[in-house]
């Protein structure tokens, strides 16, 4: 990009010189019109005090160009400094700047065909060369066509970057082609390109033109070749000049009349040989009044001079007769002229070709042959590592298709100026967009300003019975991940706990995070298991094999400008009971008698991912880091669950550094208690973020109330409104606390859905026919409008939020069995907005106002000044580790974990690239300086269940 600038700064700049030079030193005698003033008839030039056209129009022009100049440098840095850019060079820019652009692109192609339109006319007409040069268009010609070819192939380029450039390129080939053509016709004339006649030709003619008169300044030889042709046409012009005696008229500006100078051509034509060289017959000299300066053009013999109102033409002469040179001349004559009607052609042909037709919607793409085995991130047709992985270099936008790892397509949709960029031999760019109001993942995320429209990938590493209820429904007897893998290992004839990862590698798709960047969604919420890292002994989870593909997924969302808020689902001993915690029943996390040594593990976990995520490949991608997903307050307590997130805050700020830029944002969740009771928890605390999960599905309400209300206004019932009045809080928590979320929400207006509540789980509240709502097909129009309404009213109550969840897979019937929960078939079906922005004002058009807030954070809440200053009395109230566990006593007498243990970091993801690439994938440790070990049981100590360890004998030398 940087030589494209240079080049076409260059190319301004020298075009702006010539302009002024051309202004500046505009002759003096041209700049006002001349009249004959003098005592005789010899001709004076006098200045009148009346500019000549050709000056009058060089100065509008001027005035004109600095007027354009003008507007056009103000409203550029104007959009520029006012509106976010892409620092992407070869990537559209924003939906402003873009048609601000394509103004540009058009005029300037317009523009320049005015420039070139007076030249192609002008020689046209006269048929001569001229001051033009050929040997210059030679060149510039076919350089046109290769500066459209190098803009035009280079990635993310629009038409109008490059169509400037052709339209030049096609005037001064068809300008290029004419002067070929009368350069011959003038040679075979006899004449140089200026019309005069060649060395050689005899000179010693004595035929004149009757009644011409010179000054000394003039060549005879040329004014009269040039009168000769023009005369037959018109004997007016604009120039003065008469003999001394005689009155100037318009009618007979140059010399006597038309009549007499059409009858001097005449005598003319009647006295010329066409066959032979021009001889003298007479003179006509007799006939006219004489002067001392007249003078005798000479007029080489090939000269046709007609009697008519036609310009001179060349002699009609049989091919046959023609020299042998002449003939090789006329055979030159058209293969150059061919070869400039080419240069126009690939002028136009090729780029669009290029850049439209082969390219299908503006991607742009490379095939790369891939060196040495296959990697993780190239897949077969089943996604599996394949052993001839296919590399390509491609971004594209709307209408683009992707070329997937296993070399099948599809097609890119995005209305909304989002595009994808995909570069192997750079893995880690991160100029992409998923659209044009959410900036590219290398610039700055604006909290206050810019917002969350997101979804959630619930389900595909961190399984739940109502997500994948065919897994679930194979295997009676599954109600959570931990017995679900229990039974699959005991399967060893169907895959055997392998079969989870078929799920992890097709659950999810490219195609996927493909569409929800083109649904206008810019984030997503990550759920990851902590066994993505190690299990211990007794947990039957599948171990490690789910970070290739949760890696896979990061490179899916770098390439289509989608950010990742990364969110620990799990934690050992269950942080809340429920099965999307790992294992359903029992809170072990900060409660029990393992309550203590499960939180070293957990904050071992932490600790893993952000040394992960915050290195410089993937700290853009992955700016939000949540800790503990819904850990159970009511359960574990306020004090140990305050107490943990300091300490969680300290090891990763520890890790990271203080202040913005330095590592993700640390998200927690309220734990059910609400916005409020966490208002002013953690002053000075460095970038915190408050989650919040507000559903109505699960209040133990009926939820009977119809939704199918009608189409208009009145539209979803009392559920929008409900929505309205139950999500307002989180504009107060933004004032209050700092940056609050909605980390999820759903459609969900009741608790119906195969699994919902759990497998074989009786706790159902609504209080009508479940069927109704678990098969889409059979729903109204007025059911759907109703839905869609509901869903409007949350997004824009809630402002930054995560739908639960993306997708909801088929149950054994064939069939999404909980549609309410699912964002892709609402989308697909009418009861989710195709444009997320279309939800603002929702509430307000239903007369509810909610608190407003400012967009402003206060400067240590998100990374400024103050960042990190907590004080002293909160930490000294909330210490490490807390006092007492609930369910267990004194912290002092439970056991725990020693920090001595090797430490399992988190893999770099294995690559694709050409054999010359040298890619940095990091060492997946972002502080070296970080060297703690890793806890691990103390020797010799009898540690119960850590899943199962409430009201049990406490262990003896643990700690």
């Amino acid at each position: 990009m940087t030589a494209g600038v240079v080049q076409l700064g260059l190319q301004w700049a020298l075009f702006t010189l010539v302009f002024f030079l051309y202004m500046l030193y505009y002759p003096i005698h041209l700049k006002s019109i001349e009249s004959p003033d003098a005592p005789d008839t010899q001709l004076l030039h006098v200045k009148t005090p009346i500019m000549s056209p050709e000056w009058r129009l060089s100065i509008v022009l001027a005035w004109a160009t600095a007027i354009h100049m003008a507007f056009i440098t103000f409203t550029t840095f104007f959009l520029l400094l006012t509106v976010p850019t892409s620092p992407a060079p070869d990537v559209p820019l924003p939906e402003i700047l873009a048609r601000w652009a394509t103004f540009l692109g058009v005029s300037s192609a317009l523009l320049a065909a005015i420039q070139y339109a007076p030249q192609l006319i002008h020689t046209y007409k006269a048929k001569i060369v001229g001051a033009l040069s050929i040997p210059m268009m030679c060149i510039q010609s076919p350089g046109a066509v290769l500066m459209v070819l190098s803009i035009a192939l280079r990635p993310g380029t629009n038409w109008t970057s490059w169509i400037t450039f052709a339209v030049s390129g096609v005037m001064q080939g068809s300008l290029l082609a004419m002067c070929i053509v009368f350069h011959f016709r003038q040679h075979r004339l006899g004449l140089d390109e200026f019309g005069n006649p060649l060395s050689g030709q005899r000179e010693d003619v004595d035929t004149v033109v009757p009644g011409f008169l010179t000054t000394d300044e003039e060549d005879p030889r040329v004014v009269g070749v040039a009168l000769v042709r023009a005369a037959p046409q018109s004997a007016t012009g604009s120039d003065i000049r008469v003999p001394q005696g005689e009155e100037p008229t318009e009618a007979t500006p140059l010399l006597g009349s038309g009549k007499e100078i059409a009858r001097a051509t005449s005598e003319t034509a009647e006295h010329c040989d066409l066959s032979n060289e021009l001889k003298p017959q007479a003179s006509f000299t007799d006939s006219l009044p004489t002067r001392s300066d007249s003078f005798v053009p000479q007029i080489p013999s090939s000269v046709n001079i007609l009697p008519d109102d036609s310009h001179a033409s060349e002699t009609n002469v049989d091919e046959k007769s023609l020299p042998v040179a002449a003939r090789k001349r006329r055979y030159l004559v058209t293969i150059l002229g061919a070869i400039a009607v080419a240069v126009v052609v690939l002028a136009i042909i090729l780029p669009i070709y290029l850049v439209v037709i082969r390219n299908s919607g503006s991607s742009r793409t490379q095939l790369i042959p891939a060196p040495g085995p296959a990697s993780g991130t190239s897949t077969s047709t089943t996604g599996r590592p394949s052993a001839t992985p296919q590399v390509t270099v491609t971004s594209g936008g709307d209408g683009s298709v992707v070329t997937k790892e296993d070399g099948s397509t599809f097609t890119y949709v995005n209305k909304f100026g989002g595009f994808w960029v995909s570069d192997p031999d750079s893995p880690f760019e991160s100029y992409a967009q998923p659209n044009s109001w959410t900036p590219p993942l290398n610039a700055s995320w604006t909290w206050g300003k810019d917002r969350i429209h997101g979804v959630n990938l619930g389900g595909l590493f961190v399984l739940e019975p109502f997500i994948s209820p065919a897994l679930f429904q194979k295997y009676p007897g599954a109600v959570d991940e931990w017995t679900l893998s229990t039974l699959m290992r005991a399967d060893t004839a169907n895959g055997g706990i392998n079969q989870l990862e078929d799920h992890y590698n097709t659950f999810i798709t490219e195609e996927d995070i493909a569409q929800i960047a083109g649904a206008g969604l810019n984030w997503i919420r990550l759920p990851v298991p902590f066994w993505a890292i190690e299990v211990w002994p007794g947990e039957p989870f599948l171990e490690k094999t789910s970070w290739k593909y949760i890696e896979r997924l990061f490179g899916w969302c770098r390439k289509y400008g989608i950010r990742i808020m990364l969110d620990l689902h799990t934690i050992p001993g269950s942080q809340n009971a429920y099965n999307h915690s790992g294992k359903s029943g029992k809170v072990n996390f900060l409660n029990g008698v393992m309550g203590i040594a499960n939180a070293q593990r957990a904050l071992e976990y932490i600790r893993v991912f952000t040394e992960f995520i915050s290195q410089k490949q993937f700290k853009d991608l992955v700016p939000v880091f949540g800790i503990v997903n819904e850990a159970l307050l009511s359960t574990i307590g306020r004090a140990q669950l305050t107490s943990f997130y300091l300490e969680a805050h300290t090891m990763i700020r520890n890790i990271t550094g203080i202040g913005e830029g330095n590592g993700p944002y640390i998200a927690f969740h309220d734990g059910f208690q609400g916005l409020a009771s966490w208002q002013n928890s953690f002053p000075g605390a460095d970038r915190m973020i408050l989650d919040v999960h507000p559903y109505i599905t699960f209040d133990g309400g009926a939820h009977t109330d119809p939704v199918d209300t009608g189409m208009g206004a009145q539209a979803g019932g009392i559920y929008p409104q409900l929505a309205c009045d139950r999500f307002g809080g989180l504009n107060n928590s933004r004032s209050t606390f700092g940056v609050t979320v909605a980390g999820e929400f759903s459609n969900g207006i009741n608790d119906c859905g195969l699994f919902l509540r759990g497998v074989g789980s009786g706790d159902v509240t609504y209080g009508g026919n479940c069927a109704d709502w678990e098969n889409s097909v059979t729903w109204s129009d007025g059911t759907k409008a109703g839905l869609m309404k509901f869903a409007m009213a949350s997004m824009d109550v809630l402002g930054d939020w995560f739908f639960w969840t993306w997708k909801i897979g088929n149950s054994t019937a064939g069939i999404v069995e909980a549609p309410l929960w699912s964002y892709q078939l609402g989308l697909m079906n009418g009861w989710i907005p195709v444009d997320p922005r279309t939800a603002l004002g929702t509430c307000h058009s239903l007369g509810i106002s909610n608190s407003d807030f400012s967009g402003t954070f206060q400067s240590w809440q998100t990374g400024g000044a103050g960042a990190g200053d907590i004080p002293a009395s909160i930490s000294s109230n909330f210490p490490w580790p807390p006092a007492t566990i609930s369910n267990a006593g004194p912290e002092s007498q439970l056991p725990t974990y020693t920090p001595t243990g090797t430490v399992v970091a988190l893999p770099p993801p294995t690559l694709t690239a050409s054999a010359t690439a040298k890619i940095d994938a990091g060492s997946g440790w972002f502080n070296t300086k970080d060297t703690g070990g890793a806890p691990t049981p103390v020797v010799g100590c009898k540690y119960p269940d850590a899943w199962d360890a409430i009201n049990v004998a406490l262990p003896t030398g643990c700690r």
